[in-house]
């Protein structure tokens, strides 16, 4: 039996305002490794951000209905995170589903599948990170399950985890982590700031960084 949960946790605006600026490296490097999905799930232009809710959904390989059904229970600000089985070859997503996910205030879309109609989705400035791109047809048969945990890209989503992606990838964070990962995302950044500052005066890398000390350990001496 399919399952399909409406009540969820969801992620404030407030704390997707707060992240959205972020990068997702400087995120990954907040809440650690477990978060960010790897290398097969990209964006399909450069340039693409989004960050939002993470609305989860299960397809059957193949076929696409569940991700229709994950549209209509969509509210404004969700990231829609699908499993499909990680099967490429098919193109689940494309203008139609974009139009429609656009008008629910859906803020992008991330996919361990393929997609398709790339070239008018990117004018549409929808943001999608996918496993690939693929015109061949989806059947619409099987149900599958919304707001349950998912593994896209080697991570498991929950639904109401903050999901943020950008040109470098996507990373989540879990919902009960948010204010934790924060603070140290924007200490992160402060502190990567004023590296920036001493690196444009001329200094090295080797010695703001402490990469020299390890040299020498090694016997590397300069």
């Amino acid at each position: 039996m399919p399952t399909i949960l409406r009540n969820v946790p969801r992620v404030p605006q407030d704390l997707i305002n707060a992240y959205t600026p972020l990068d997702s490296a400087t995120v990954y490097e907040a809440a650690g490794p477990a978060g960010a999905m790897d290398h097969t799930v990209r964006p399909i232009a450069w340039g693409q951000r989004a960050c939002g809710n993470a609305l989860t959904v299960r397809c059957h390989p193949g076929d696409n209905l569940m991700l229709h059904a994950a549209i209509a229970v969509a509210q404004p600000g969700d990231m829609i995170v699908a499993d499909v089985g990680g099967l490429q070859d098919a193109g689940y997503w494309g203008e139609i589903t974009t139009v429609a996910a656009l008008a629910r205030g859906v803020v992008g879309l991330v996919i361990n599948g393929g997609i398709r109609d790339r070239a008018a989705i990117v004018e549409r400035r929808f943001p999608i990170w996918s496993a690939g791109v693929c015109m061949r047809a989806t059947v619409k048969r099987t149900a599958g399950d919304l707001n349950v945990p998912v593994v896209v890209g080697g991570v498991t989503v929950h639904p109401g985890d903050l999901v943020l992606a950008d040109d470098d990838g996507v990373v989540v964070v879990a919902r009960e982590k948010l204010a934790e990962v924060l603070d140290k995302a924007r200490a992160r950044e402060a502190k990567e700031a004023a590296v920036m500052q001493l690196l444009e005066q001329g200094q090295l890398t080797l010695d703001v960084l402490g990469f020299r000390d390890m040299l020498e350990e090694l016997g590397v001496r300069l």
